[in-house]
């Protein structure tokens, strides 16, 4: 008798798969080029090895069994490892990664990311690039946890000793509300205890373990959460809240008077971003991560990064 190993194989995965995407065994069969006997034989195989039912017959519909669902969720997984281990193998041999993951938080120029992607595609690389949009304590998180390769627009510092960064640049953040805004024409430095009796605008911190990071935010304040620094500007640009807003971003609206400057109680707060990346094997970076630190040892690029952003 067969064992699981015997049959639990690539193609018998790929053929669940297939199964469970056409609907039926005859559509599958016809998709694998198989005659359908041929296509449930291979099926009971499988069946008579694990001891147990994959297909309720009952059905003329190919319907899983839950013994059934769940060895097409493993196998997924496993044919996912399998793709892994041929990809990591094709990095080993070319120095390209099979795929990097830039983790760019809301604050970053995404007009700028993009050229950069732009220049890198023109290299025609067999690297996929992959974006990650993060936010505040996410964006560091992403990298820390394995989830991104690259992080752009990091906040805080870390204690991981395989994180290297270096500097982005300085970040001013003032307080801003649109000129109809009850705060607009109140007598300045703003007090807290003024400030507190409006709604405030916060950015959500995309971590997801641990509270993550607030800035700005009064105890008792009415709190309106917005998913990235671009919402929150629109959202202060419509007059829904008030709150500290990167200069950079906010500067044309206040040029143009569609947004008024306050000063308050707290000073204004300069935050220095960073670009940070994990260390590799001591063979060095592959060449797309190497790549995009090349870019960003250029003070052009790396202001544009927290600079261009689009105005009015």
């Amino acid at each position: 008798m067969q064992t699981a190993r015997d049959v639990l194989t690539p193609d018998a995965l790929a053929m669940l798969q297939a199964i469970a995407a056409a609907g039926s065994f005859a559509a599958a069969a016809r998709e694998l080029g198989l005659v359908p006997s041929a296509l449930t034989y291979r099926v009971r195989q499988i069946e008579d090895a694990l001891d147990v039912l994959l297909y309720d017959r009952s059905s003329r519909q190919a319907r899983l069994t839950e013994a059934g669902a769940e060895l097409l969720r493993e196998g997924a997984r496993l044919l996912a490892d399998i793709d892994a281990v041929a990809n990591r193998v094709k990095r080993v041999a070319t120095g390209w990664e099979s795929q990097l993951t830039v983790a760019v938080d809301s604050i970053i120029s995404k007009a700028t990311v993009m050229e950069l992607c732009e220049s890198f595609f023109a290299l025609n690389p067999p690297t996929r690039i992959k974006l990650r949009d993060e936010t505040l304590s996410g964006t560091l998180a992403a990298l820390t946890s394995g989830q991104a390769d690259l992080a752009l627009g990091v906040a805080e510092s870390s204690n991981n000793a395989g994180i290297h960064s270096k500097s982005l640049g300085d970040v001013t953040f003032i307080y801003a509300v649109a000129p109809h805004h009850p705060l607009a024409g109140a007598p300045e430095p703003l007090k807290d205890e003024l400030i507190r009796q409006h709604r405030a605008v916060a950015v959500a911190d995309t971590i997801t373990r641990g509270g993550g990071m607030t800035f700005g935010l009064l105890g008792g304040q009415d709190v309106f959460t917005v998913a990235t620094m671009a919402d929150k500007l629109d959202a202060q640009l419509r007059g829904l809240g008030s709150g500290f807003v990167p200069e950079c971003m906010a500067g044309a609206y206040i040029e143009t008077g569609r947004l008024v400057v306050k000063k308050t109680d707290r000073p204004e707060r300069v935050v220095r971003l960073h670009y940070a990346w994990r260390s590799v094997a001591k063979s060095g970076h592959g060449r797309a991560l190497a790549w995009w630190l090349a870019q960003l040892e250029s003070a052009a690029t790396r202001a544009a990064l927290l600079e261009r952003h689009r105005g009015v």
